[in-house]
């Protein structure tokens, strides 16, 4: 049962993922959270397993139809955003260790929500 939900979940995540041009991470998190149990790093690890192929087969995608297009107008933000991202999950990941979930979890929570509630209000 659980590789048929595994499937499944992962399927519908991916039509999301592909969709928004996002790797999944959103709701892959909450998805493994709730549906399968892990605990908050387990899922965090999981995920970016799960989103490395599925950014792959969506940049694939949205480069064979001109979607990346937009980057070049963009190119200083995606520099900036990258760079940081790349500091900011080093530094994550020697914080993995010593960060509890307890602090975590609220976080998680808090983002989600902030998000969701932007994305609906967007026009």
């Amino acid at each position: 049962m659980l590789i048929v939900v595994g499937i499944a979940t992962g399927f519908i995540i991916g039509i999301v993922a592909a969709l928004l041009g996002v790797a999944g991470g959103e709701p892959l998190i909450p998805t493994i959270v709730l549906l399968f149990g892990a605990d908050l790093k387990l899922a965090g690890s999981l995920s970016l397993a799960v989103s490395l192929p599925t950014m792959l087969v969506g940049f694939a995608r949205y480069s064979r139809d001109q979607s990346f297009t937009v980057l070049s107008r963009n190119k200083a933000f995606v520099l900036y955003m990258a760079a940081g991202s790349i500091v900011g999950t080093f530094i994550g990941g020697l914080l993995l260790g010593v960060v509890p979930i307890s602090f975590l979890l609220p976080i998680l929570a808090a983002i989600l929500i902030l998000s969701s509630i932007k994305v609906w209000q967007h026009k």
